[in-house]
């Protein structure tokens, strides 16, 4: 049975896009429907907002990073179980890399591959005509996906909204909603974007209210009727290897990146997901045969993980017979020390020798395509994997020698950026986060 979608896009970033998501997502499934979530290109944090505002786990679908059987395995999933699939785009909608058709990363793809049109959040502040003119655009830019209709986001008045309409009226494109402009919607933010779910406090008060304002604000009934495409079959075989076969995972405040369609490979190769909390002072179970230490926050809880002598200890212990891996907060962990923001150095697991700083703070951003240089618990040496990075921490210690790395990357469009990550052991880690 096909699974229609919507994908809810915008011409740039911070137009409203998570906000209309999260209102059509609790608001059509208050209406007894099956929504599930998904988001285009690398985040972990709005998939949280998603799953909450649907109950159910909200899947990244990534046209650069995933190779095309993961991808449609991805999406798959997202639709296992669905009367609707609403995706999330990230960015701008055609907002990509430099790459073939169909394998940019942005939005547009994924729109394009699985036939879901566009719904497309206008934020109409400081313009009203002249936002019917970049619809227009979007709408002709690319011919392979197809405009639905427009949300119209922090519309100042009635009289803002008849001039806005008025224009998008003249270029044939409908007006499915609009939401006046209201500080109180936003959600809070810190340095990687939301706030979490799990930490966004009356998280539920909050949703419940946006869907209140889509049933007031959105055409619900043609924002339906305008769902199209299909999300394809789930393709289990072709989701990322497990590590191990009963994986310890760091699991709290500090540790919860861990991409849904991961852990959903792992599972449909018979693994067993353990999680244990750091921040509790838990060290990863010996029954485990493999740890893992996702990205998070640890910046924000030096103090406290430098003080959880169990976890630490239990970690170096683990390590001595069994592989552990960690991604980007999980490798600061990993390491020899983490400077925190007020300049505060708190000791560190020392598995790895590399010391980390949050207080000098600089934006590494992008696609990282790796090389691994020797086997290890993501691969054989020679295996390509492609990830993101998304941090402001930064390496006190030189770069590593070719003897201790983990890979050598490039970026999306193969530009070389030397070696990174760090192996020691059978301890490696590193900034990036494996996608496909």
């Amino acid at each position: 049975m096909s699974v229609p979608g919507l994908l809810v896009a915008a011409p740039r970033s911070s137009s409203g896009k998570t906000t209309v998501t999260l209102a059509l997502m609790r608001a059509l499934s208050r209406r007894g429907l099956a929504v599930r979530g998904a988001k285009c290109g690398p985040d972990y944090i709005d998939p949280a907002f998603h799953a909450a505002a649907t109950g159910f786990p909200s899947f990244n679908l990534d046209s650069f990073a995933m190779p095309e059987p993961m991808l449609d395995a991805v999406a798959g999933l997202a639709g296992t179980g669905a009367d609707l699939v609403v995706a999330e785009g990230s960015m701008g909608l055609f907002d990509g890399i430099v790459a073939g058709t169909g394998r940019t990363g942005a939005n547009a793809d994924i729109a394009a591959r699985y036939g879901w049109p566009v719904l497309l959040v206008l934020d109409v502040s400081g313009a009203a005509q002249s936002a019917a003119a970049v619809a227009l655009g979007c709408s002709l830019y690319d011919p392979r996906i197809r405009i639905a209709g427009v949300i119209l986001n922090k519309v100042a008045s009635p009289r803002h909204r008849r001039l806005v309409e008025a224009g998008l009226a003249r270029v044939g494109l409908p007006v499915l909603g609009a939401l006046m402009r209201d500080a109180t919607l936003t959600l809070p933010e810190r340095h990687l974007g939301l706030v979490q779910a799990r930490e966004t406090n009356d998280l539920e008060v909050r949703l419940d209210r946006l869907a209140d304002l889509a049933e007031a604000g959105l055409d619900l009934d043609a924002i339906l009727a305008a769902a199209g495409g299909a999300a394809p079959p789930p393709r289990a075989g072709a989701l990322p290897n497990p590590p191990g076969q009963r994986i310890a995972v760091a699991s709290d405040a500090a540790f919860s990146f861990l991409y849904p369609h991961m852990a959903a490979g792992w599972h449909a190769q018979g693994a067993e997901l353990v999680p244990f909390s750091p921040l509790a002072d838990e060290a990863p179970p010996t029954s485990c045969d493999a740890a893992w230490l996702p990205g998070g926050y640890p910046e924000l809880h030096a103090g406290q993980l430098a003080g959880a002598l169990t976890f630490l200890g239990g970690l170096r212990d683990f390590a001595v017979q069994k592989p552990i891996h960690g991604e980007c907060g999980g490798y600061m962990v990993l390491g020899e020390s983490l400077e925190d923001a007020d300049g505060v150095t708190h000791p560190m697991a020392g598995l790895l020798p590399v010391a980390t700083s949050y207080r000098t703070r600089k934006l590494h951003l992008g696609y990282r395509v790796a090389t691994l240089i020797a086997d290890g618990p993501l691969g054989a040496a020679g295996t390509r994997l492609v990830g993101h990075e998304f941090h402001y921490a930064s390496e006190r210690t030189p770069a590593p020698e070719a003897e201790a790395a983990l890979a050598s990357v490039t970026d999306a469009e193969g530009v070389a950026r030397g070696l990174a990550g760090h192996r020691h052991g059978r301890v490696t880690g590193s900034f990036f986060h494996l996608i496909g």
